[in-house]
């Protein structure tokens, strides 16, 4: 403290008029100097300053400001999205549970369709196994009727004679002409 007080009380010692010279003695002059260039930097400085420090403020209150924005409408996106996936999860469990009771209910119907193919396939079987069995009953009876037939008509032929035969052919004529009476 005591080089300052030295020092300005140095001032009053310099010479006024005549030579100009550096002062060497660094402790002497740097507190002048530098109590000049602050005072110098406070009076022009401050405004200049402060409408930096003004700017710097706006600017970064306005990033703020947009930042804010920005995560208010990304907050708002994302909660949209959550509300659509919420949404879309629910449609496909929805699809997926009506997916599986269509594929069930389709599943019944086709096995309840099914039996009812066996049914009538099993009817038509029976159908069938019964018109094969009354056609060979059938044959069976006409080749029988035939043999028996046959044999009767051998057995007349053998043992007819002409006249036993012109009698059984005009017996048979008059039974025809007496039904033909009777019916008309």
């Amino acid at each position: 403290m005591k080089n300052v007080t030295d020092s300005f009380v140095s001032l009053g010692h310099w010479p006024s008029a005549g030579s100009f010279g550096f002062n060497t003695d660094i402790f002497a002059t740097n507190p002048i100097n530098l109590s000049v260039v602050l005072g110098v930097l406070i009076f022009f400085g401050k405004g200049v300053l402060s409408d930096l420090l003004d700017n710097r403020k706006q600017k970064i209150l306005n990033t703020i400001r947009n930042s804010e924005e920005l995560r208010r409408g990304a907050v708002e996106q994302l909660e949209k999205a959550q509300a659509r996936l919420r949404k879309v999860e629910m449609e496909a469990d929805q699809f997926r549970v009506n997916g599986y009771s269509e594929i069930e209910r389709e599943k019944l119907n086709l096995i309840n369709s099914t039996y009812r193919i066996l049914e009538q396939l099993e009817n038509y079987k029976n159908e069938t196994i019964l018109f094969e069995q009354e056609r060979a009953i059938n044959q069976v009876r006409q080749r029988v009727f035939q043999q028996v037939l046959q044999g009767a008509l051998g057995t007349l032929n053998s043992c007819l004679n002409n006249e036993l035969h012109l009698r059984t052919i005009s017996a048979n004529i008059a039974m025809f002409g007496v039904m033909k009476e009777l019916t008309d």
